[in-house]
């Protein structure tokens, strides 16, 4: 009786709690089911207080992209003159939260305020709904400037005459050493992130790689990260992996855009890191102890293979191109290999090259011209080219450049 009770216990047993757990289910998933519905309702009427729908904006048009995300122009709806460029913060990756990267750019944003660096409006997003799974898509929102320099440089029709060439690098200098005083590091400098507006004014853009920097009273080194700046316009340092640098990284990056002004196109075009190595070695000379004091103690100077025997041909080789005898001693000063001995910004503002016959000139005039915005990403592929190929193939030809509108070098590598 015992064991048929127990036998037949256990069935019974089972059959309760299953027909328990059955009748329960639906209640627990319609409770489940209203709570989602109460909290996405919750998502969806919540308001930013200090963050505008992106909807007061109408984009017009695609001008970027990037590993950053994407860049748009887009109109004021309340103002349909007002141009600003949607910067969109990408949040694909992010499983919640606001990116650290997209935070840290906010903050260096709202920090500088200068004519030389582009101007963080306000940050917009997108309502949460069902269509986006109810996750906001944010926008930082700029004043909108119509070109790139990249752009410009694309474009064969524009003219740079060695006046406007001198406003443009006062100008980029100038947003270097603000951004460097309040101890800044942009990290990315390279011929599209400088914009300029229609009226000639220059502006520093794309702070998604920038941070503060400090100088250690102890003598504690830094241990900041080197994979920083694209690779063309990266400097020897980063690429012998110094992780202790400060401003000079910076001013490397306007040495390649200043020679890039004549050139028209980057004028050392690695493919790698060893290969942009070897170009800098073959333009600037051989990096040794005796060049550049210290420099055995970069993690990767003992590890690569770097050429030898290499002179400096910096001036040599951008004369050709640079006119203007200043302009090369300016550039010979930008791309020295040792950062100690590199100019900062002050000093290459103070250069002859700025305070000479002829003085920089506004570049609002010949922009003028120009009706159509012009931007890296809108414009066809520069034509690649080295400046070794480049140089080899003009002593192949021994012509002497012409030269267009004192020292613009009309040549698109």
């Amino acid at each position: 009786m015992a064991s048929t009770g127990a036998s037949s216990g256990r069935p019974s047993g089972s059959s309760s709690s299953s027909s328990s757990s059955s009748s329960t289910d639906p209640l627990i998933a319609s409770g489940l089911l209203c709570q989602m519905k109460d909290r996405e309702k919750y998502i969806e009427t919540f308001n930013f207080p200090y963050c505008d729908d992106v909807v007061k904006y109408e984009k017009v048009a695609k001008i970027g992209q990037g590993t950053f995300g994407e860049v748009f122009k887009a109109r004021d709806r309340k103002n349909m003159k007002k141009f600003v460029a949607l910067k969109k913060v990408l949040m694909e990756n992010e499983k919640e939260g606001f990116p650290i990267t997209a935070l840290r750019e906010l903050k260096i944003l709202q920090l500088l305020k200068h004519e030389n660096v582009v101007n963080l409006i306000e940050i917009c997003r997108t309502r949460p709904s069902q269509h986006n799974k109810y996750k906001s898509t944010f926008y930082l929102v700029f004043d909108f400037c119509e070109h790139d320099l990249a752009g410009l440089l694309s474009n064969v029709n524009v003219k740079f005459s060695l006046g406007e060439i001198k406003k443009v690098m006062q100008q980029l200098l100038n947003g270097l050493y603000y951004i460097h005083s309040n101890k800044i590091l942009h990290r990315d400098m390279k011929a599209a992130n400088v914009l300029i507006t229609k009226n000639g004014i220059l502006k520093l853009a794309d702070f998604g790689l920038a941070r503060a920097f400090s100088v250690s009273k102890t003598g504690q080194q830094n241990r900041y990260t080197n994979r920083v700046v694209t690779l063309w316009y990266r400097p020897p340092e980063l690429l012998l992996g110094d992780r202790n640098y400060g401003p000079p990284v910076d001013l490397w990056g306007a040495g390649c855009i200043m020679a890039e002004m004549w050139t028209r196109s980057p004028i050392m075009q690695g493919n790698t890191e060893i290969q942009q190595l070897t170009l800098i070695c073959q333009l600037c000379g051989s990096i040794t102890t005796d060049i550049w004091p210290g420099v055995e103690s970069l993690e990767l100077f003992n590890k690569v293979e770097l050429p030898r025997g290499q002179k400096r041909k910096v001036k040599e080789r951008l004369k050709p191109y640079v006119k203007d005898p200043y302009a090369c001693d300016l550039l010979d000063r930008l791309l020295m290999l040792d950062p100690k001995k590199r100019a900062d910004s002050d000093a290459a503002l103070n250069h002859d090259f700025f305070w000479t016959d002829p003085m920089p000139t506004d570049l609002s005039k010949m922009l003028a011209q120009h009706t159509q915005s012009m931007f890296e990403y809108l414009a066809p592929p520069r034509r690649p080219g080295h400046m070794r190929a480049a140089h080899s193939q003009q002593m192949a030809q021994a012509k002497p450049s012409s030269t267009l509108d004192g020292g613009f070098q009309d040549r698109v590598f």
